[in-house]
């Protein structure tokens, strides 16, 4: 059994990673610079030229990206090349409404799918393998990844996508799957149903699980362990950066691998934006010194990590990476989707509701579920209770349409919720991920 998919890569020295990384950065910043409008101009802004930059040890001259700077270039004004290079777009869920929108070229797809290969065969993946692809397809950069990378293992993908949890289960049994890839609360609820069709899981091939795209704990890794009968990997991803694969779990799962030929990690002091040493948390920023299409420069993921060097008992040398133990922004993740509470606020106000709000997130058995609350105006509350259900109605397809996620909607009368002299509270997230 092979013990990587990429020996060279992931077994190199830091010497010959620091030399792999620097010209790779040279080229991926001159690439920014002259494709770029908005790094051309940050980069003048910061007194900063494409020749200035001649290894990894320069890249702090380099300012940072932020998701607004996405945001705010929508659709496609971060590309770094041209429309006839693309080969695919996916896009995530954006802070106000407009999405997240990534571009790759055909380079780019190899990147992520050798990301993914690479962590299929640290936890024993092989050529002979059933995978079972439990991600959403689509925009949303799950499903796809692991695809990609169990085929250019030579295994074999089963794009299986999500729900319909029963079927699910007759394909695990009846193909003989032998590796899952899905988000955690979906895998304990992919056990709970084996449970309940009184299967046992040691009958299944089943032996191992990559499960990421939301927060989970060392609790929640044992629960799935026990109910499908397997070893549960962490594995870690953005849409931004690139789908799953970005980093992940070995055998060893003392923190995850991050691809850091392509995908260069640092840590900074979130307030100051100082590089801060190894072990020590911040907020964790990604530069994508490998990719093509959307080259992003130090790109702050507000989540909290931090990166340790010390050798593995697998033999790779790449860099690992904590599990995120938060963020530094308000975003929550909720079954695998980023939930901004600005997104919800903007859809309230495009139905001219009432802009006090309060969201609610809780984990009934093992997934999350997503109420939100709305303070009805006067002239609401004297309709009747079939007209306000139409609104409950009306707001919570909104928000699908913008979240692509369901809530329930519950309008609450004028004032009843808390008000605050500061900053509002908006999110009462009632989860145990910590």
């Amino acid at each position: 059994m092979a013990n990587y998919f990429n020996e060279k890569m992931e077994t190199m020295s830091r010497d010959e990673m620091a030399q792999v990384q620097s010209e790779r950065l040279v080229k991926m910043v001159e690439r920014a610079y002259n494709n770029v409008p908005l790094y051309r101009e940050r980069f003048k802004e910061s007194g900063v030229e494409p020749g200035d930059i001649k290894s990894i040890e320069d890249l702090n001259k380099l300012p940072f990206t932020t998701k607004d700077d996405l945001r705010d270039t929508y659709p496609f004004g971060m590309f770094a090349v041209p429309k006839e290079e693309l080969i695919r777009i996916h896009a995530s869920s954006g802070t106000t409404g407009k999405q997240t929108v990534v571009g790759y070229t055909r380079h780019d797809i190899d990147v992520w799918a050798e990301s993914c290969a690479r962590a299929l065969v640290s936890i024993g993946g092989t050529r002979s393998d059933y995978v079972h692809v439990s991600y959403g397809y689509g925009l949303f950069t799950g499903g796809l990844g692991l695809h990609y990378g169990a085929e250019m293992l030579g295994a074999t993908a089963i794009p299986v996508s999500s729900g319909n949890t029963k079927r699910q289960v007759q394909i695990l049994k009846d193909y003989g799957s032998d590796i899952i890839c899905c988000t955690p609360s979906y895998a304990m609820f992919i056990g709970e149903t084996v449970r309940d069709m009184g299967i046992d899981p040691k009958t299944l091939k089943l032996r191992a699980g990559y499960f990421g795209a939301e927060a989970w704990t060392e609790n929640m890794r044992r629960e799935i362990e026990k109910i499908l009968d397997i070893k549960a990997y962490d594995i870690y991803g953005l849409s931004e950066i690139a789908g799953p694969g970005v980093s992940f779990e070995c055998w060893d799962q003392t923190g995850m691998h991050v691809n850091e030929d392509w995908f260069y990690p640092e840590i900074i002091d979130p307030d100051t934006g100082r590089v801060l040493p190894d072990g020590q948390y911040g907020e964790l920023v990604f530069t994508c010194i490998g990719k093509e299409a959307l080259p992003l420069v130090r790109y702050r993921t507000r989540d909290i990590s931090c990166l340790s060097r010390k050798p593995c008992p697998c033999g790779r040398t790449l860099v690992k990476m904590a599990k995120p133990k938060g963020r530094t922004d308000d975003m929550l993740i909720i079954r695998g989707i980023n939930v901004f509470p600005s997104q919800v606020e903007h859809v309230l106000l495009s139905l001219n509701m009432d802009p006090n709000y309060l969201i609610v997130v809780d984990r009934v058995g093992t997934l999350d579920t997503m109420e939100v609350q709305v303070e009805m105006t006067q002239g609401v509350i004297s309709d009747t209770v079939r007209d306000i259900e139409a609104m409950e109605h009306k707001i919570a397809a909104a928000l699908q349409s913008t979240l692509n996620i369901s809530a329930k909607v519950r309008l609450v009368e004028p004032k009843s919720l808390p008000r605050s002299e500061g900053k509002a509270i908006r999110v009462i997230d009632n989860r145990d991920i910590k």
